[in-house]
């Protein structure tokens, strides 16, 4: 409060002070400091150009290349300065400046509504110079009000409105005042009143393809008191050259919403920024209050690191839907061009700042393949969520660009989790302890009891129809090799005879899938050993054929789960599932899978053996059915989300 006393007691000494000098300047020297002025808030003011710009994106993105954007968002910059100075000479704009700077386009308009006899509301959008164009309409030989909301600075307000009052047109405050502007039209006089920002109490209606909140007082009182609504737009033409464009009457639907009427007229105004859209005053937050959400995964084609994105996203989809808000999801593979550009990004990324590189991605253009370059334009994210060190750099720089929030999973590479709004980094990784970073106990899947069920159901579809149903399933799991580590083919398959004997002696039947990784060794082996053995009902070879359902359709129908131990995520889905998960352990692991495993030991979530032991361990837990300890980092996932939504 006190901080608005002291602006609004400076800005009104600057304005008596300034005000004087301006006016005394010659027009045209004015007009360029106010290009100058406009140009130093474009390179000094830093938040509110990065809103402007990524409004203007979210407006044009996938029309207008990056460098089009800076280029209209510096152009409205000059404008908006070139605005600011006129504001100072409101006192000296009498007829004659009138006559010689402004022109009127469609004033025959006015003319023709005022026959209707029941007032007219001049409608507009927060573009051009408005305090002048105000002006112009009270020279119109028409009694004119202005229907003003009351601003933060109460003095400087109060200046402004003299200077207004001065220059012929009448000021209607909003709340109490209401009253005076039903009157105005009741005689038949002219009002002007905006139609965008409308705030927490305005309508949700499109705006470039996007729910943004808009005023509905035009559109009531014309439906109430058919009052006649002509849109009325400014634009610069040259210097202090400027013109006003009064539209046609816009036809109001009495059949229709106050919804409807506004979508309409929104629609006519719309049109008229794509004409003029350097004009329109872009660095605010134009969809705040909006209830649509896009949510964007980017994908560096490893199914691992897919699953846990898509795992993040539902989170996500879920906590805006309970908030009433719709969502879209969309998934885009990142391809580069090579390995060193995804290094290259990682090292560019750690360069730019939070407002910086807006409208260059020259690092992004240079790194990326030209097709994912050109799909990353058209974009329009409000969340992008990606998973892997390789993508951090992508993420930062596309959040950045549409100011959306960011969520990366994982370690996000060389730079630094305060570049990001959410870091989700499992507790083998040793992440640092910062507040945009939440530890998770494992890797992040789809896994939950629907999940398990549909998937249950596909796979029971997939097994032979003339297998009968076991009494119960094992399943096992199989991975393997990473750049540190190879999976033993003996190990594995002294692992896969152990299961086959389990099977014989317990009604069982096994379920059996490898991943993409598996080598051609282990797969010929488990083909050998499996294929034509009758309790195997199934096997699902990955770099043969690799349904989407076969990890979450054997965690769902199996009683106990056997994992190979070098993959992460594989460990964590089915730590989640909710079943007994027995991993085989391998000398050859490196510290991080250790660490990884000994703590989901300790924790119960699996049972880690030396390979020789695993029918010794199920024989354990189908004789004692010990509780399972299930993993579930999703409630502390939803609370970190929330916070940063």
């Amino acid at each position: 409060m006190k901080k608005d006393y002291i602006l609004d007691y400076v800005s009104c000494i600057i304005f008596r002070l300034f005000g004087p000098v301006v006016r005394a300047l010659p027009l045209k020297f004015s007009l360029f400091l106010g290009r100058v002025i406009g140009c130093c808030l474009y390179f000094f003011d830093f938040k509110h150009r990065a809103i402007s710009y990524s409004n203007i994106r979210q407006a044009f993105a996938g029309e207008l290349s990056p460098a089009e954007i800076s280029a209209m968002n510096k152009k409205f910059y000059k404008n908006f300065g070139q605005n600011v100075i006129e504001v100072f000479l409101i006192p000296i704009v009498k007829k004659k400046y009138f006559n010689k700077y402004i022109t009127v386009d469609g004033k025959e308009h006015t003319y023709e509504a005022f026959k209707q006899g029941k007032g007219v509301i001049l409608a507009a959008f927060h573009a051009g110079n408005w305090e002048l164009s105000n002006i112009v309409c009270a020279n119109l030989g028409f009694s004119f009000s202005l229907f003003v909301r009351e601003q933060q600075l109460v003095r400087l307000n109060e200046l402004l409105n003299s200077l207004r009052c001065a220059q012929g047109y009448k000021i209607i405050q909003r709340g109490n005042q209401v009253r005076g502007l039903v009157e105005a039209l009741k005689k038949n006089e002219a009002v002007g009143m905006t139609v965008d920002q409308g705030g927490k109490t305005g309508e949700l209606v499109k705006f470039f393809g996007k729910e943004a909140s808009m005023a509905t007082g035009a559109v009531k009182l014309a439906l109430k008191y058919g009052a006649v609504i002509l849109p009325a737009y400014y634009t610069r033409i040259n210097g202090p050259y400027q013109k006003v464009i009064i539209g046609e009457a816009f036809p109001i639907n009495q059949e229709k919403s106050v919804k409807e009427n506004l979508q309409r007229l929104v629609s006519v105004f719309e049109k008229i920024i794509r004409q003029y859209p350097h004009e329109y005053y872009w660095p605010y937050k134009i969809w705040k209050y909006t209830k649509e959400k896009n949510i964007l995964i980017l994908s560096d084609g490893k199914a691992g690191h897919l699953r846990q994105s898509q795992a993040v996203a539902v989170i996500v989809k879920k906590t805006l839907e309970a908030w009433g808000v719709k969502t879209s999801l969309e998934l885009l593979q990142i391809e580069f061009k090579n390995k060193f550009s995804r290094h290259l990004l990682a090292c560019t990324g750690c360069l730019s700042g939070k407002y910086s590189c807006k409208g260059c991605l020259w690092c992004l253009r240079n790194s990326l393949q030209n097709n994912t370059y050109q799909a990353l334009l058209r974009q329009k994210p409000d969340i992008v969520i990606s998973c892997g060190a390789g993508l951090a750099a992508v993420n930062r720089l596309l959040a950045k660009e549409s100011l959306a929030k960011s969520i990366v999973l994982m370690k996000p590479s060389i730079l630094s989790t305060k570049k990001f709004d959410l870091v989700i980094m499992p507790r083998h990784d040793q992440p640092p302890k910062r507040k945009n970073v939440l530890i998770t106990e494992g890797a992040l899947n789809l896994i939950d009891e629907n999940y398990l069920r549909e998937e249950a159901k596909e796979m029971k579809n997939f097994i032979s129809p003339g297998l009968q149903t076991a009494a119960i399933y094992i399943g096992l799991l199989i991975g393997g090799d990473t750049k540190k580590f190879h999976l033993n083919p003996q190990a594995v398959k002294g692992i896969v005879r152990q299961v086959k004997s389990i099977a014989e002696g317990n009604n069982a039947a096994i379920l059996a899938t490898t991943s993409r990784r598996t080598s051609p060794a282990i797969e010929n082996m488990l083909k050998s050993e499996l294929k034509n053995f009758p309790l195997c009902h199934s096997l699902i070879t990955a770099n043969e054929k690799n349904p989407s359902f076969s990890v979450g359709g054997i965690l769902g129908l199996s009683e106990i789960i056997v994992v190979s131990p070098e993959s992460i995520s594989m460990v964590s889905e089915a730590s989640t599932s909710g079943k007994y998960v027995v991993v085989f352990d391998d000398a050859d692991l490196d510290r991080k899978h250790r660490r990884f495993l000994k703590y989901f030991a300790e924790k119960k979530y699996i049972y880690l053996i030396k390979p020789q032991e695993l029918e010794e361990q199920i024989a354990y837990l189908r004789l004692n059915k010990p509780k399972i300890n299930v993993l579930n980092d999703r409630e502390l996932i939803t609370e970190a989300i929330k916070k940063i939504l």
